[in-house]
C-alpha cells in the first residue's frame, strides 16, 4: 500500500490544509482526502504542487508500505 504522509508534513511545517490547497493550488477537498488518505488516485502535477511548497522529495510525501501475507 501507499502511505502518503501529507499529515506529518503540514505538522512538520506548521500549515494549515487549506494555505496548502492555496499555495498549491489544489482544491481544498481534494487537499483534505489526501490529509485523510481516503484518495484513490493522485494527479502527478498535484504531487509536484505539493512538493515545491515544501521543497520536499516525493518520498517525504508517498512511502510504500509492502502488504501483509495474510490476505
Amino acid at each position: 500500500m501507499i502511505k502518503i504522509k501529507l499529515s506529518d508534513l503540514l505538522g512538520k511545517n506548521k500549515m494549515t490544509q487549506k494555505a496548502l490547497a492555496e499555495l498549491a493550488h489544489i482544491r481544498p477537498a481534494t487537499v483534505s482526502k489526501m490529509y485523510y488518505e481516503e484518495t484513490k488516485r493522485v494527479d502527478i502535477s498535484q504531487l509536484n504542487n505539493i512538493c515545491r511548497v515544501f521543497n520536499c522529495e516525493i518520498s517525504d510525501l508517498l512511502e510504500y508500505i509492502p502488504d501483509s501475507k495474510d490476505k
